[in-house]
């Protein structure tokens, strides 16, 4: 995958260059270059300037983003403005990402954007209901929910699958060595060896952690008959 990500900060993405995308890097599964718009400005490299018809702050102007785009030589790259009116970031949405060959991120700063610059534009992004002083974190946060999603940049492909909201639902509890911590033990199922109750014991820590912390997300799941049946037994443990 290569990613070109247009910012007034490089700097601020050292972070990348380390974990799991810096290894994709390493083992050339991810190319990813940074473009100073600033460096194509016109008008002594000035990247904003003030709205037309008044108003507080300053814009992002059209012409440096335009002239940087034009010299990035990819074929049919998805482009993505960090938009804080943007469709809402999401696990399903970064999975759809990872099946792309080429992402480039446009982040702004200031106030806001010059409207014609979304006419490069293939997405509006946001990464939640808040404001940022710039589109580097958002970006940073996309790309790294994107890029582990990638085949071979993590060793196994479940390791991932089964993660929150890869499924629809919250992840299982887990738990590792020691078997007894402090009076906290391990619950029975899963050292039982039996694969089928604890497929199902972790069902339902799933829906349960869900049902529970994130309810919202049951209203757009597709429940098989056998989650229904775990559903309906949660709901009368709490309602009891």
């Amino acid at each position: 995958m290569k990613i070109d990500i247009l910012t007034l900060f490089p700097e601020m993405f050292a972070p990348l260059e380390a974990s799991i995308v810096g290894k994709a890097s390493e083992k050339g599964l991810l190319d990813i270059s940074y473009h100073n718009f600033r460096e194509n400005a016109e008008k002594a490299r000035h990247v904003d300037d003030e709205p037309y018809g008044g108003g507080q702050g300053m814009l992002l102007r059209a012409q440096p983003i335009f002239d940087t785009i034009e010299k990035i030589d990819r074929k049919n790259p998805r482009v993505i403005l960090l938009d804080p009116a943007g469709r809402t970031f999401d696990q399903a949405y970064a999975e759809e990402l990872a099946q792309e060959q080429e992402l480039i991120f446009i982040c702004g700063h200031y106030e806001g954007y010059d409207e014609r610059i979304k006419s490069l534009v293939t997405d509006e992004i946001s990464i939640g209901d808040f404001v940022l002083t710039g589109g580097e974190l958002a970006a940073m946060t996309m790309i790294d929910a994107t890029v582990r999603l990638i085949p071979n940049v993590i060793g196994k492909e479940a390791s991932h699958q089964d993660d929150s909201f890869s499924s629809g639902l919250l992840e299982y509890p887990q738990y590792t060595r020691p078997y007894d911590f402090r009076g906290m033990t391990v619950p029975e199922v899963l050292m039982s060896g039996h694969h089928d109750n604890i497929r199902r014991w972790r069902l339902e820590e799933s829906l349960r952690k869900t049902y529970l912390r994130r309810p919202d997300l049951l209203e757009h799941y597709q429940l098989t008959d056998e989650e229904e049946k775990l559903l309906e037994k949660i709901k009368k443990e709490y309602q009891e």
